[in-house]
């Protein structure tokens, strides 16, 4: 199949318009065909980060019920027997609503019902709430339908609680406006024919849930694990000539190309049942579009919740280790109270973990899904702990500062920087027995944030260097170490071979010591030696 960068939608997520335009459109209606075929199966809800298809998917859903069987001309249901019955389709989307005071919601939610309703033949009565003109819409569309139901579709139900998380108090407030509203839900039972809700989270005390006991939830259900994201089959079948492409314009072969891309827009598994991981939709879609000479950040530049950088600015960052999170009960996805939200779920649904893997005891152990949101979650730890210690983070100087002073390799300048950082750096609970990890993820997550290369545990032969930092030309091998002298942290370094593998005069390679006070947590000691 022959593509272009123009193919790619970038702007839209109407399926009907993507169609019109002969845009790209991976085609996942083999798992919509099994949502919609069974009518007594006609209550979902799932869950996916931003960004990954949701509204997509909504959109063609609502075509489906439309009976508009022309626009599915050659994909998967087009060849079922599903007969694209019309219903009345009401369609409300809540992603963008205006949270900043009550007042402003209730006007904003207002006027979006107000759309949808009338969009569909229905008056809005303006001395009636949301909720009862909802009701009284259902009712008269199924009544005067031949088939007597209707269609529900929400998008992002619950950004409007979600955007106010910041501000527990309002958030309730909102929760208990849209609480009516979703409770026409369990009202109208008896006329819907298929509803389907997205979001980034699962308010267990929004009232749909408890109203619709029925509900089934497919966010970790192992048969719709891949219909939001793309794997690496999808890849092939739809953007091989632009893979190649791209590949091409980073001077990469495909095979090295793809090993790149991999690790870094895929790793999201949403099923614990499902080893199976995806692309970010909307990392492929921006990078097979720029065609830049590198990877970089695409998704993680759309925004961050504010909830998310309240969170890490109350968390003692350096205990956590983000790449291996044990969880061992699923209800901890689920956020039940407004005002004490989990943060390891606050972290899962805005896809910054994801599902690592999962065994038979019930256990799961989740990660960071990929290198683009690697770099982006340690660049706001960087910039939380950059804050508390008083260090300008908002325009990076500080970063800008260390990344000069060594890679002009001005070890006084670099050293000099990182000893204050490490005397106000607050460790968290255990603060007397600080680990060598803690000083060592610090070091990491200042030096990815300089837009150095970094491995952490770098394996060797004979162990593993603590940390390796690349920049062009030039390697840095660090070993750290609590108590001790820095002349016997680079003799670690010496004896163990750490910098041997990078000695094939490619780059100049530096070995740096640090050794930190047990007492005191200061950097105590600090040496570095270029090698010839």
């Amino acid at each position: 199949m022959q593509v272009t960068r123009d193919d790619i939608a970038l702007n839209t997520y109407d399926f009907r318009e993507m169609r019109g335009n002969k845009a790209i459109y991976v085609d996942k209606t083999e798992w919509l065909y099994q949502l919609v075929r069974n009518p007594n199966s006609k209550f979902f809800f799932i869950s996916r980060p931003r960004r990954f298809g949701k509204s997509l998917m909504i959109s063609t859903l609502k075509s489906i019920f439309q009976g508009d069987r022309a626009l599915f001309e050659g994909l998967a249901i087009s060849k079922t027997d599903y007969p694209f019955k019309p219903y009345p389709v009401l369609h409300f989307s809540f992603a963008a609503i205006d949270t900043s005071t009550l007042e402003r919601f209730d006007l904003d939610f207002q006027s979006r019902v107000t759309s949808v309703l009338e969009a569909a033949g229905q008056p809005y009565d303006g001395a009636k709430t949301p909720g009862a003109n909802f009701d009284q819409a259902l009712k008269s569309l199924a009544a005067t339908h031949e088939s007597g139901q209707v269609v529900v579709l929400i998008d992002e139900y619950d950004a409007p609680v979600g955007h106010a998380l910041d501000d527990p108090a309002k958030a309730e407030a909102i929760r208990a406006h849209m609480a009516a509203f979703y409770g026409q839900l369990k009202e109208n039972v008896g006329v819907i024919r298929f509803m389907m809700m997205t979001g980034v989270s699962k308010f267990t005390q929004l009232s749909v849930f408890s109203a619709l006991n029925n509900i089934v939830d497919l966010s970790f259900d192992r048969r719709y694990a891949t219909l939001f994201g793309y794997t690496d089959q999808e890849l092939d079948l739809y953007f091989a000539p632009l893979l190649r492409e791209h590949a091409e314009v980073m001077g990469l072969s495909y095979e090295a190309y793809r090993e790149q891309l991999h690790r870094w827009y895929n790793g999201y598994r949403f099923s614990p049942d499902c080893a199976t991981t995806v692309y970010n939709p909307y990392a492929i879609a921006q990078t097979l579009y720029r065609q830049r000479p590198r990877f970089t950040a695409t998704w993680t530049q759309t925004g961050h919740a504010s909830v998310l950088m309240n969170y890490l600015k109350g968390t003692p960052l350096l205990e956590r280790d983000y790449e291996a999170i044990t969880v061992t009960d699923e209800t901890i996805f689920d956020a039940a109270g407004l005002a004490n939200i989990n943060p390891i779920a606050l972290l899962y649904q805005s896809g910054y973990l994801t599902i690592r893997d999962y065994d038979d005891q019930g256990c799961y152990i989740l990660g960071v899904p990929d290198e683009e949101v690697r770099r982006d979650l340690l660049n706001l730890v960087a910039k939380t702990i950059l804050t508390e210690a008083g260090e300008d983070a908002v325009s990076g100087g500080f970063l800008v500062e260390l990344r000069a002073a060594l890679s002009a390799r001005d070890f006084p300048t670099f050293f000099g920087l990182l000893r204050p950082l490490y005397a106000h750096l607050p460790y968290g609970p255990t603060e007397a027995h600080v680990h060598e990890s803690s000083y060592q993820r610090l070091l990491y997550t200042l030096l990815v944030s300089a837009k150095f290369d970094v491995t952490a545990e770098d394996r060797q032969s004979h162990g593993r260097a603590d940390l390796v930092a690349r920049a062009p030309g030039q390697v840095f091998v660090f070993e750290l170490k609590v108590g001790g002298s820095a002349d016997e942290a680079l003799a670690q370094i010496r004896d163990k071979g750490y910098a041997v593998p990078y000695l094939d005069g490619k780059a100049t390679v530096t070995l740096i010591g640090l050794t930190f006070d047990p007492a005191t947590h200061l950097l105590a000691d600090a040496k570095a030696e270029t090698l010839p």
